[in-house]
C-alpha cells in the first residue's frame, strides 16, 4: 500500500508518518475532508502538516495508560473528566490529537461542555502520549500550557512537566506523588500483553490496596 494523499483521498500504510508543508488553511482543509475519521492522525507546526497512521501497538499502549490512569484516579478518589478523541488548535499555530486527555484540577471548568474554546478554556491538567513512530514531540503542547506530558517511547515512560517556558522531565509525576507511576504501567503493560487487559487492571487494583 502505498501513501496516498488527495483532495478526495487519504490513505496511509499502518505505521507511516507523512510531513509536508503547509498552511492554517491547507491543515482546515485536511480535517474537513477527514471528518470524523480517527485515521489517520493529524498535527499541524507552523509552515508543517504531520499526518500519521497509527499501528496495533499505538492504540493498545494507549488504552492501557489510559486506563491505568483511571484506576489510579479511582483509587485516589479524585475527581476528572477526560476525553478522547480530541482535537486541540490555535488558529494558524498549532492542531494536534492527543491520545488521552484528563482533566483533573481543572474538571468543572469543561464539564458538559461540548466544545472547548482552546484560547479561553483551561488546557487538560494531563495529556498522554504514546509514539511508537516519533511522530510525538512534547513541545506541541507548549502553546497550549499544558501542565503534565506522559510520552511513552520504546517501552520506557518519560513524565514532562510545564515549567517556565518549556518542559521539563521530573521523576514522579504531580498528581500521583506517592505512587511509583512507571513501575505500575510497566507491570500492568506485561501484563496486558501477556494475559488482557482486565487482568492487568485488576492486578493493579489489588496492588493499590495493600500500598
Amino acid at each position: 500500500m502505498f501513501a496516498v494523499v488527495t483532495p478526495e483521498k487519504i490513505q496511509l500504510p499502518p505505521g507511516t508518518v507523512l510531513r509536508l508543508p503547509g498552511t492554517w488553511q491547507d491543515y482546515q482543509q485536511l480535517v474537513q475532508q477527514l471528518g470524523d475519521r480517527q485515521i489517520p492522525r493529524i498535527k499541524y507546526r507552523t509552515g508543517e502538516i504531520l499526518l500519521m497512521a497509527p499501528l496495533p501497538k499505538h492504540g493498545r499502549g494507549a488504552d492501557v495508560l489510559a486506563a491505568v490512569v483511571r484506576v489510579l484516579l479511582e483509587h485516589l478518589e479524585l475527581d476528572y473528566t477526560a476525553f478522547t478523541p480530541i482535537t486541540m488548535e490555535l488558529p494558524e499555530v498549532s492542531g494536534i490529537e492527543p491520545d488521552y486527555c484528563f482533566y483533573i484540577d481543572h474538571w468543572a471548568a469543561v464539564v458538559g461542555k461540548d466544545r472547548i474554546d482552546w484560547g479561553v478554556d483551561p488546557p487538560p491538567d494531563l495529556v498522554i502520549e504514546v509514539d511508537v513512530t516519533s511522530y510525538t514531540d512534547v513541545n506541541d503542547y507548549l502553546p497550549y500550557r499544558v501542565p503534565e506530558v506522559w510520552l511513552f517511547k520504546r517501552n520506557q515512560l518519560t513524565i514532562y512537566e510545564l515549567q517556565d517556558e518549556g518542559y521539563l522531565i521530573i521523576p514522579i509525576s504531580r498528581y500521583f506523588p506517592n505512587l511509583e507511576v512507571s513501575e505500575l504501567i510497566q507491570a500492568s503493560l506485561q501484563l496486558s500483553y501477556e494475559q488482557n487487559t482486565g487482568v492487568a487492571l485488576r492486578s493493579l487494583r489489588q496492588r493499590l490496596t495493600h500500598t
